[in-house]
């Protein structure tokens, strides 16, 4: 992998990166036959603004020779959020319990750009920002139907616990769920 430098951001940060962001967003997705990807942007620029205030915002982002390549970001799951409501099959119980709102981390966005997917440096982002947190797992969502993202995720150690019901205005009228034990490694925090 070229050099690529990884850098870790507050929210503050973020907000000044946010058109960045887009930009990185809109190139990873690529233009789609009959959808407008306007559209699809703006409605990331929304959820990206929104995780801005969420409890334990972290950015992570790849660079490339002073160009962002990509980024992941996140943040711990409030108790209040019910992320897990109408999860199916039905969990063990426990499962759900967010308890003090420092069990679990959403990684709710990673996005490399076209030309560097494929190439390690999502993974590499990934591993950079779940090795930062100090939350018990971490869990993300996906379309139901992107299998192979599924896939790359399964073989990154993340395991399919079932599909959620998506909120109003959701992108996706359902989302599988993906949770990952942390520390990466099972090691010792």
């Amino acid at each position: 992998m070229t050099d690529v430098i990884f850098t870790r951001l507050t929210r503050t940060d973020a907000a000044d990166l946010m058109d960045g962001l887009c930009d990185v967003y809109a190139d990873a997705y690529g233009h789609v036959p009959g959808e407008d990807s306007t559209v699809k942007t703006a409605a990331f620029r929304d959820r990206a603004t929104g995780a801005l205030n969420a409890r334990n915002y972290e950015l992570v982002t790849a660079s490339v020779d002073g160009q962002l390549v990509g980024f992941v970001f996140g943040y711990s799951l409030r108790p209040e959020r019910e992320w897990f409501a109408g999860l199916s099959p039905q969990p063990e119980p426990g499962f759900t319990d967010e308890r003090d709102g420092q069990r679990t981390v959403v990684l709710a966005e990673i996005e490399i750009r076209k030309v560097w997917q494929g190439r390690g440096v999502g993974h590499a982002l990934h591993d950079e920002f779940l090795r930062g947190r100090r939350e018990e797992r971490a869990t993300l969502t996906a379309n139901p139907i992107a299998t192979s993202t599924h896939a790359l995720y399964e073989g990154w150690g993340w395991q399919r616990v079932g599909r959620i019901p998506g909120r109003p205005g959701a992108y996706y009228s359902d989302y599988e769920v993906f949770v990952l034990p942390l520390p990466l490694g099972g090691g010792v925090r």
